[in-house]
This record gives structure tokens, sequence and C-alpha cells, in this order.
């Protein structure tokens, strides 16, 4: 881990112009990301008129490149500067998005073509997030890693408020909804290619080992510490039964419920508030509560939220209200996990060993996506939307409870016992 006498940065993250060109990089790509997610599968169940299991092949499909490709991506950009990293993911994001939005005002986007849309979309972003995650490591010193994950988990929040909504607005409205999707990547790249500093990349051997030797010294210290083997089951639980959940959610609401492209973008929306509160809770409230004790209940409240929504029924004022507090809640806890799960993960892991580490958590958790993904396409198609819905979302409260049971829930205020070392 780099330390204030290797790598100088201001005592203000704010006034230290390369991470603040790293925040806005990164909060471009995930408004980029997060538009996507709501353009891409609505574009096809609006305008293709897909069903249920069309709809869980094409997310398992877009889903699909972090199972394949985590593990090894980890382990290759842990020697790489990742700034190159990220501005290519941003021009070859803004390249197949921006020949999509063409394609689809051209009336050539179907269904074949958006399978290799999103799956190129896809295997990009696993290189840019994986990128970024590395990249702040190495650009901010240990004591002030909470601080910079909440700035850019703070980001990922902003972008989650604009983005589902804008997206659910850009299908309804425009005619070429992808291309604003483009637009983004496009603004990340200007940014992430101005950042000047020096990457301290670790130094390899002349006798480094293979890639596939770097991927099992991941696996094997991810296996062999019980904080990052709790991280790991829970999350292939929460993202297993999440994605199957966001399957079934995005038919229920246009389908069962009757909502227009826009009201589905709203009710996704308000989980971007409530992200945002969530990553200003989590500055403050595991140095009072504990880390283990702010895991558990916050994972545990987001979770359970989310039952509200198979309950919901018809269109009305009183309907989207309940969705709105659902998706809030939902975010709020959410984001909660999300900055202190990856404040105890980089306390725990070597400088050397941040990439690998990343990538086997990114690849145990967002791995389980597609098959969730094709869970809920099924259970949508024979069971019903309704109770497939209520089955993944309960199925999500089984994430607190793994980590309620390991040595997770018992972490105290103070992680600096928990540093790694080379």
């Amino acid at each position: 881990m780099p330390s204030s006498s290797s790598v100088h940065v201001p005592s203000s993250l704010w006034r230290d112009r390369d991470f603040r060109r790293l925040w806005l990089g990164q909060t471009a790509s995930q408004l980029g990301e997060q538009t996507s997610l709501v353009v891409l599968p609505l574009f096809a169940v609006l305008t293709l008129g897909i069903g249920a299991g069309q709809l869980g092949v094409l997310r398992a499909v877009e889903q699909a490149p972090i199972l394949l490709l985590s593990l090894l991506v980890g382990a290759w950009v842990d020697g790489r500067r990742t700034r190159t990293v990220m501005v290519v993911a941003d021009v070859g994001r803004t390249a197949v998005l921006g020949a999509a939005a063409v394609a689809g005002l051209l009336n050539w986007l179907g269904l074949p073509a958006l399978f290799v849309v999103v799956f190129v979309a896809g295997v990009l972003s696993v290189f840019f997030d994986l990128a970024y995650q590395i990249s702040l490591v190495r650009l901010v010193t240990r004591h002030q890693l909470v601080r910079g994950n909440s700035a850019l988990e703070g980001s990922r929040s902003a972008a989650q408020i604009g983005g589902p909504a804008l997206g659910g607005t850009l299908v309804t409205l425009l005619s070429a909804p992808i291309a604003v999707a483009a637009s983004f990547f496009a603004v990340s790249f200007l940014s992430v290619r101005r950042i000047r500093r020096t990457e301290s990349v670790p130094q390899r051997s002349g006798h480094s080992p293979r890639l596939w030797r770097r991927v099992h010294e991941g696996l094997r210290f991810v296996a062999g510490d019980s904080l990052l083997r709790t991280v790991c089951l829970a999350a292939a639980v929460f993202q297993f039964f999440f994605s199957a959940t966001m399957t079934g959610y995005l038919l229920f609401l246009p389908r069962e419920l009757h909502l227009s492209g826009a009201a589905v973008g709203l009710a996704l929306a308000a989980t971007g508030p409530g992200a945002l509160v969530g990553a200003l809770l989590a500055a403050r409230l595991p140095g009072r509560f504990g880390h283990g004790t702010v895991i558990v209940g916050a994972a545990a409240l987001g979770d359970g939220a989310f039952l509200c929504v198979p309950a919901s029924h018809g269109s009305s004022t009183a309907t989207i209200t309940v969705l709105l507090a659902a998706n809030f809640v939902f975010g709020v806890g959410g984001q909660l996990v999300n900055v202190t799960v990856m404040a105890v993960r980089q306390a725990v892991t070597p400088h050397g060993m941040q990439g690998r580490v990343a990538a086997t958590i990114n690849f145990a958790g967002m791995g389980m996506t597609p098959l969730g993904s094709l869970l809920g396409g099924f259970l949508a198609q024979e069971w019903g939307l309704r109770a497939g819905l209520l089955v993944t979302a309960g199925g999500m409260l089984l994430s607190p409870v793994v980590m309620a049971l390991s040595p997770l829930a018992r972490l105290g205020r103070d992680l600096h016992g928990l540093a790694g070392t080379e």
C-alpha cells in the first residue's frame, strides 16, 4: 500500500486535480452504465416486444463477461497502468453504443445484434470497473481510502439518481436513446485521459508468474481469509437473487402494474438518492457503531425493502409512492454495505494484490448474475410475474444471514489491525 511518503496527495482530496479527474470520469462512466442498464432492456421489451425468457437471456449475455473475464482481467490489470485501461474501455464503449444507436435509427437493431452490443459493452465495463478501483488505491494513501471510496461510491449514487430515470424517459421520448449512453462514455474518456500523476504500479521480478498463476494467487489469498471468504459468499447469494429480481422487476412494472417507461425509470431512480444518503452515512456510521454491525444491519434493511414490490397493485399514486420508498431504502442499505465492505477489503489486501482480490470478489458475486437473470426469466414465465418476483426478492435476504453468522459481523470500529502485508 502506498504511503504518504511515496504518493503525494493534498490533505483534501478535492484539491487534488488527478483525483477530481478520476472522480469525474468514473461518474460519467457509471452514468453511462446505469442509463444503459435501463435503456437496452426497455428497448427490447417496448420496441422489440421480447418475452420473459428472452429478457432473461439478454440480461445474462450482458452480465456474462463478469463471470468469464473478471479473474483474468483482475490479474492482468494489477501490472498495468489503470489510466490506459480505462481510456481504452471508454473508447470501445463509445464506439459500440454509438454504432448501436445508428442501427436503431435505421431499424437494423434486432435482438441478435442487441446480444452482441450488450456483450461487448459488458466486456469493456469489466476492464473499466476493475481498473478504477485499483486506480484509487494507487492514487491516495491508506487513511484516505474510506473518503475516496465514499466519494466514488457517491458518484455512483448520483449516476443511479439520473441514470434509470433518464433511461426510461429516453426510451419513451427519443428515437435513438442509446446515443445518450454512448455520450457519457465519451465524457469519461476525456476526463480520465487527463490524469497526469505517475502510478505506483507494482514492480515484477524477471521471473514473474504467468497470468493463471497470478489468478490462482488471488483465489488462494481470498480463500485463506475468513473475512474475504464471507464477502464472496454473501456477494454471490445477493447478486444471484438480485439479478433474478431485476429481470422480473423490469417486466412486472410495465406489464403487471402498467407503468410507462418514464415511470419505470422514476421508480428505479429512487435508488439513487438513497444510495447517496448511504454513501454519506458510510463515512460516519462504521466508526460509531462498528463495521460489522453496519454491514449486517444495512443489508437486512435494504434487501428486506424489496419485498414491498411484489405486493404492489395497479398504477396509482400510492403504488408509485411505495415503489419509490422501497427503492430509496434499498439504495441506503445497499450503498452502506458497498462502501463499508470495500473499505474492509482494501484494508485486508496488500497493495500488489488489490486487482486480483477485487476481481475474485467481483467474480464470486457478479459472476452469478447471468444465472440469476436466467432464473428470473424462467420463474416469471412459468410461475407468473408476481410469484416469481416474491421468491427472488425473498432470496436476497439470505445474504445478510450469511454475514450475520460470520466473523464479518464482529468487526469493530477500527480497521488498522486488518492491514495486509506484502
